[in-house]
């Protein structure tokens, strides 16, 4: 069945999209979310022009993201923590922790975008990548010092 993707879906596309699914997936998932609409003839006109404006928006979404992108190029962030024997943290240091001193050298960025494969539980340099935009990507590099008593 094709449809018109109203919302982005994981796997299947984007807003405006024209997808062909199976029937099951349509009926079932995409139209009761309200992700989707069918593709008939009077729905692909009036998305026609929707769907232009969306991608103009999507386009300038993605040139932002790839602008800070280029500003978060070469970041160092350094954060303080307090450590016992063998440079083991009391605690760990998680997406917050990063996001919140991302925010201290004056960009915005959400603890979500913030991908780490677990907490940071020790002293030392540490490279996180940062979600920008499903396209965009920034390496950033983290060093955990010990916090001075």
């Amino acid at each position: 069945m094709k449809v018109i993707l109203i919302s982005d879906v994981e796997n299947i596309g984007t807003v405006g999209d024209v997808k062909e699914v199976k029937n099951g997936m349509a009926r079932n998932y995409l139209f009761p979310r309200k992700l989707a609409i069918k593709a008939t003839e009077p729905n692909l006109k009036a998305w026609k022009n929707r769907i232009e404006a969306i991608k103009l928006r999507k386009t300038e979404i993605l040139e932002n993201a790839k602008a800070l992108a280029e500003k978060l190029k070469g970041l160092e962030l350094s954060i303080q923590a307090k450590a016992g024997e063998e440079n083991r943290l009391f605690g760990s240091i998680g997406s917050q922790n990063i996001s919140d001193a991302i925010k201290e050298k004056g960009f915005e960025i959400s603890r979500k975008d913030i991908m780490l494969d677990s907490n940071i539980k020790a002293l030392g340099t540490y490279t996180v990548t940062v979600k920008l935009h499903t396209d965009v990507t920034q390496k950033i590099t983290i060093n955990i010092i010990k916090e001075e008593e």
